[in-house]
């Protein structure tokens, strides 16, 4: 409940562990010196002659015990994040390696249930873990050093630069294997992410420049890479009745919370939302209240037509999206307008999601098309009849939305998520990780399609201007930058045309080993989110996304620059690691910031709301403490 700064960890040549064991080499070496150096009387052979033979053992034990292959040593932190917390020395001599199991012989392995063999990293007796992200392996290359997550958290510290660097290149490569079953060759890498994406294979070979956006990159940020102190202080919390299932944020006068009993109505302020105790209550009968909603609490809310109305998706199987039908709430006179149904060609079809044909377009008064998702198609769904005119309610239990444009693909896309831009151009994310972009004027092919990294997209949001997106996987987020030079020399995003072959490399937001492992180990990211902007020039400060009971927060203008102090010695695509954590007291559902009109004079940032199962928080982001 309250805040806390992103956890570095200590640094391990800090411990007293450490002191103590450098201290023991060093009177170990003393004493061996004074022992070779000591004199006896020459009539006294057998003295000496006992004495060379003393220490002939001595050297020679430490001459027929070479260090072991891969030798590190290997550090367990204990004490989580209390004012106690410290590296202990878990083994001092030590080996690491690779070891290419078969799933049948690790009866232990928690894994996904992939079937065939796979790489472990085991370091001596004390760890053994799958190669994966979910280890959220970090590298501190000045102190040749890994920290890792095994159902501790663990710190490797290799005895040479090179040693490390070895390290580091074969757990990627482990990794790669892992993830697309193929041996980690330059020929595999380009046949998995494309030619175009050679950034991506080797991100030292990209061009970083576009993350330099000319509109909000100073130059002097680069050379000086000093966090600017900003603080979180909670201005309202209260409860949400239980069972929050969403949070639906306005621009206007009001938020919405739904949860197991019905749509909570709450006002929008500066300094964040507080409940007016108005609510429209599911299955509660009478003229004017819900009608069926079927077995489940919805899903899914969108606001639209000035906000003054909300349309409803609940799933038609528990642990399932997928809806078939939609109900529209009038929220102003809160009932319940029309059942809509999803048809395609006369047949019934299933939604896996809905947004708005753009990132403002709720605002809109007139607004009478949406967006949906399925699995395997992307379209835009009209309210009106197909001659223009709106659909007479009265004369119809479950009027049909009409497919006014869209795409059915075959089979393999796995579409999971999307959102749009300010001007309706799509970004769709999938269960393979690749995320693609489509432009405003045709659902049907990809302008540009990003590879994944090996974990699916669960969530995506792309800016107001198109330029970045950021993808939500579960235990990382990918944020990418759109933009490239056309062969006229001129700027554009990926959503209007191809991106040739100097991409950008993504960068990856992650939590430290540490924060991970305090945040559960069955917790994952979800709903990754930009901070709210509706007007074209302005630009997005931060990124919040939500895991266990933590809110996390990274300053945008920080991970963008490509000076920033954690991307020094890493390996691969860069890492950020800086942030700020919102803790509350159970699980938190969404996190999301407020409409950019709601941001005051001594803030940087719009009020973040926070939404429990049982309570909401607004928070206020203020680069100066409060008084």
């Amino acid at each position: 409940m309250g805040t806390s700064q992103s956890r570095e960890g200590l640094e391990v040549t800090d411990s007293d562990s450490d002191y103590e064991e450098e201290k023991e080499d060093q009177n170990e070496q003393e004493h061996y010196e004074d022992a070779q150096t000591t004199t006896a009387p020459k009539n006294n052979l057998d003295e000496i002659d006992a004495r060379l033979k003393s220490l002939k053992l001595k050297y020679n034990n430490s001459q027929t015990t070479p260090p072991p292959v891969n030798a590190v040593k290997l550090y367990l932190h204990i004490g989580g994040n209390t004012p106690n917390a410290k590296w202990t020395l878990s083994d001092k001599h030590t080996s690491y390696a690779f070891l290419k199991n078969d799933r049948d012989e690790d009866q232990n392995d928690d894994d996904d249930g992939e079937s065939g063999a796979f790489y472990v990293l085991k370091v001596g007796s004390k760890v053994r873990a799958r190669v994966s992200t979910e280890m959220q392996l970090k590298m501190f290359g000045d102190q040749r050093r890994v920290d890792f997550v095994s159902n501790s958290v663990w710190a490797l510290k290799f005895p040479t630069d090179e040693a490390y660097r070895r390290f580091v290149t074969e757990f990627q490569d482990c990794l790669f294997e892992n993830m697309y079953g193929l041996e980690a060759t330059e020929e595999n890498k380009v046949k998995i992410y494309g030619k175009e994406f050679i950034g991506w294979v080797k991100p030292e070979a990209a061009d970083d420049s576009m993350w330099e956006d000319a509109d909000d990159f100073s130059p002097a940020k680069a050379k000086t890479p000093v966090r600017v102190r900003e603080d979180l202080m909670e201005e309202f919390e209260e409860a949400a009745n239980g069972g929050v299932q969403s949070l639906s944020l306005g621009a206007l006068d009001n938020s919405f919370l739904v949860n197991d009993t019905g749509v909570h109505v709450y006002r929008n302020f500066d300094r964040g939302i507080h409940g007016k105790g108005v609510a429209v209550k599911f299955n509660s009968g009478g003229s004017g209240k819900f009608s069926n909603l079927g077995e489940h609490t919805p899903n899914k809310a969108l606001l639209m037509r000035a906000e003054t109305n909300m349309m409803l998706m609940s799933p038609m199987k528990e642990g399932k999206p997928h809806g078939s039908k939609l109900h529209q709430l009038d929220i102003e006179t809160g009932k319940i307008v029309s059942e809509w149904k999803f048809e395609k060609d006369g047949a019934d079809i299933t939604m896996r999601d809905i947004t708005n044909d753009t990132k403002g377009s709720q605002l809109d008064p007139s607004e009478s098309t949406f967006l949906g998702l399925d699995d395997n198609r992307l379209c835009q769904w009209d309210m009106r009849e197909r001659k223009g005119m709106v659909q007479n309610i009265a004369l119809s239990n479950s009027p049909v939305l009409h497919w006014t444009q869209g795409h059915q693909f075959s089979r393999g896309t796995n579409f999971q998520c999307f959102a749009t831009t300010g001007d309706g151009s799509i970004v769709v994310g999938s269960l393979d990780g690749k995320i693609r972009l489509y432009s405003k004027t045709s659902m049907r092919q990809a302008k540009t399609a990003f590879p994944g990294l090996g974990s699916p997209i669960t969530h995506v949001d792309v800016t107001y201007d198109g330029k970045w997106v950021l993808g939500t996987t579960d235990t990382y987020l990918v944020l990418i930058c759109t933009l490239f030079t056309d062969k006229d020399g001129k700027t554009k995003t990926g959503f209007s045309g191809r991106m040739g072959n100097r991409i950008p490399a993504p960068r990856l937001l992650k939590l430290t080993p540490l924060d991970s492992h305090l945040a559960g180990a069955n917790n994952k990211f979800h709903g990754g989110h930009f901070s709210w902007v509706t007007e074209s020039g302005k630009q997005e400060r931060h990124l919040v996304a939500t895991v266990g009971k933590f809110s996390v927060i990274w300053d945008f203008q920080q991970v963008k620059n490509s000076a920033h102090e954690c991307y020094r010695n890493q390996q691969g695509l860069k890492s950020c690691y800086c942030y700020k954590i919102v803790l509350k007291d159970e699980s938190i559902v969404e996190s999301r910031f407020m409409h950019d009109k709601f941001a005051v004079s001594d803030s940087p940032e719009a009020p973040l709301v926070v939404a429990t199962p049982m309570k909401v928080s607004s928070f206020s982001l203020s680069g100066k403490r409060h008084g």
